[in-house]
């Protein structure tokens, strides 16, 4: 599939929400009222947008066309339109949807390190693997370093993935120190000449301070074995959570650094609208989105095609 099927694909369940909502609420030849609107802010909200961006929308759409007849194109062009500039914010994440690797921040004069975090079961280790794909499939060569040491069945998986993709593993005993496995990847990854390392992290809760505190000891290793070192600190986050995914954002990105997000499982959930509200309340843009359980199913965050896939 192309960018926009993915995409289409992946928010069918926002997209229906809300185009039901729009033609619920907003009906041709109607006067647009104050109760109308306010119906379809709570509506916004129940996306996981978010009440200030839901008030936002609204508030374009009460200037607009309150008190006048309805029409539901020009109700849908402000809908839209309003959405592109909540997802733009000053333009920094206008990434490219037909140059995968437009979002990442490669090294031109070396190698890349990518460092991947997320709390349990976001869907981390199957991420890593589309990316790495997305890599591959670009030229790259990749090495991967299991650094969750504490799962058998994470360095298990992440090695089947490796296997399966053709990259180079990095792995340490059960229980060992992440950091060290960082250490030998980053190691690894100069000797052999690849071009990108990726560093899996332990899945956390936020508020496990001593994992935080090892994930910043990961970063400082990560430096020391390679200038600028990560250059990329993605946070990983399950788009069915909603909301509860902004808390996760914050507290990482104080640990990990996070320079992006890349949302997972987009199309298992009717609260799509959670890319907005990370959007406007943290200044870390998404740069990928999971639209499928296929190892294909992964694409750029471009904020055009992800709103013309809603198609309100």
């Amino acid at each position: 599939m192309g960018f926009f099927d993915q995409f289409r694909q992946g928010l069918e369940k926002t997209r229906k929400v809300l185009n039901t909502d729009v033609r619920d609420l907003f009906k041709a030849g109607e006067i647009l009222d104050e109760t109308q609107l306010e119906a379809f802010e709570g509506r916004l909200v129940r996306t996981d947008m978010g009440v200030a961006a839901a008030g936002e929308i609204v508030a374009e759409l009460r200037k607009n066309f309150e008190g006048r007849t309805v029409k539901l194109d020009e109700v849908s062009e402000t809908i839209n339109r309003k959405l592109r500039d909540l997802l733009e914010g000053d333009g920094s994440s206008r990434y490219d949807a037909e140059d995968p690797l437009s979002p990442l921040r490669l090294r031109a004069d070396g190698p890349t390190v990518i460092l991947v975090s997320g709390v349990n079961g976001v869907g981390k280790t199957t991420s890593i693997a589309k990316l790495s794909k997305l890599l591959k499939d670009n030229g790259k060569r990749v090495v991967l370093a299991a650094g969750d040491t504490f799962r058998a069945a994470a360095v298990e998986q992440l090695t089947l993935w490796a296997g399966r993709l053709g990259c180079e593993i990095v792995r340490g005993e059960p229980g060992a120190d992440p950091a060290s496995v960082a250490h030998r990847g980053a190691e690894r990854l100069i000797d052999s000449g690849a071009d990108v390392l990726i560093v899996d992290t332990a899945g956390r809760l936020q508020t496990q301070k001593n994992l935080m505190d090892q994930l910043d000891k990961v970063r400082r290793v990560l430096a020391k074995k390679v200038e600028g070192a990560p250059h990329e600190s993605l946070l990983v986050i399950d788009a069915t959570t909603g909301q509860n995914g902004l808390s996760q954002t914050k507290s990482f990105s104080e640990a990990a650094g996070c320079t992006g997000i890349v949302l997972a499982k987009l199309d298992g959930t009717a609260k799509g609208g959670v890319v907005i509200a990370i959007r406007r309340q943290m200044a870390i843009p998404v740069k990928y989105v999971g639209v499928g359980e296929g190892i294909d199913d992964f694409a750029v965050f471009n904020t055009n095609e992800f709103v013309r896939a809603l198609e309100i």
